[in-house]
């Protein structure tokens, strides 16, 4: 067992580049320096993430770091969330954001160019707790069940994400990525037929898109927030296609919601009962090209101790 103050670290080698192997080395330098105790383990790919997070929790850390991205942060969640009756009462899960994608890191100020701060931010111990979302779905008339705490999108948003992170490996720097991924979208506007419930409300109509928050959902629910009790949906329909270009600058500005082809909605608990087979991403992690429906989504409130 492990000893109280000492921390089990995942750090994911696949979350990032060439950039962020170096700043992992220097993370850990300055952890040494600051007398963390710590053992660390790395993971070769997402799969294993989950599964060296597991390992951790089954062996008595009171404290989980998870050095890498949004998906690797997930991983982690759901190794905890599965792990959840055996944990300590005193358990916190921590970020060192590292990877392509952390936005879940940027919404409690943790940025990936102060990996200082972030040290110091975890040796201090600081807990909230946090509500954390579940979603479950159907495949092959299985249930699933997965955990995730920033967001998901079906539609258009999942496949920008995805080919946002695609470009991201290829060109090494997420701003310049963006621009083929824009280019790229323009034309390819499709609709969606949706039928849904929001908690008592039914909602059957088209959307482009739609992005189910806890945080801010990669600027498209910046009104979310992870301790309230409550999920923010974001829904779009499709602009005319020099619309686009509004939309992401709104998107940039943090002002995706006066976007005049976004309907917000807030709700404890949604039922997509149909989807027209859109791709889903829940926390950066891809799902593509089957029917996955019916999905619930719903909160596990105040869930985890989160060091902020």
């Amino acid at each position: 067992m492990a000893e109280t103050n000492r921390w089990g670290v995942v750090y994911s080698s696949r979350s990032g580049n060439y950039k962020a192997h170096k700043r992992w080395n220097h993370i850990r330098a300055y952890m040494e320096q600051k007398g963390v105790q710590y053992d660390f383990v790395q993971s070769e790919s997402s799969a294993s993430v989950y599964r060296l997070a597991n390992m951790l929790c089954n062996n008595g850390y009171h404290t989980l770091i998870i050095v890498g991205g949004d998906r690797a942060l997930n991983d982690g969640i759901n190794a905890v969330m599965n792990n959840y009756e055996t944990l300590p009462e005193d358990f916190a899960v921590g970020v060192i954001p590292n990877g392509i994608g952390n936005d879940y890191a940027k919404f409690w100020g943790f940025s990936d160019d102060n990996y200082r701060q972030t040290v110091d931010a975890l040796i201090a111990r600081r807990v909230r707790k946090i509500d954390v979302g579940v979603c479950v779905y159907q495949e092959n008339g299985i249930p699933h069940k997965h955990y995730f705490l920033n967001c998901i999108n079906i539609g258009l948003g999942a496949r920008l994400i995805k080919a946002s992170n695609d470009a991201m490996h290829l060109i090494g720097s997420k701003r310049l990525s963006l621009i083929p991924i824009i280019l790229s979208q323009i034309f390819e506007r499709k609709l969606f037929d949706f039928k849904m419930k929001v908690d008592t409300e039914d909602v059957d109509s088209q959307f482009m898109s739609i992005c189910i928050g806890k945080a801010s959902g990669y600027g498209q629910t910046p009104n979310a927030v992870p301790y309230n009790g409550f999920l923010d949906m974001s829904a779009i329909t499709r602009p005319k296609w020099w619309q686009l270009f509004e939309g992401f600058w709104l998107l940039g500005k943090g002002r995706f919601l006066n976007y005049k082809n976004v309907h917000p909605y807030r709700a404890e608990k949604i039922i997509i009962e149909s989807c027209d087979k859109a791709s889903i991403s829940i926390d950066g992690q891809y799902m593509k090209g089957k029917d996955f429906t019916p999905v619930k989504i719903e909160l596990v409130h105040e869930a985890l101790s989160f060091i902020i």
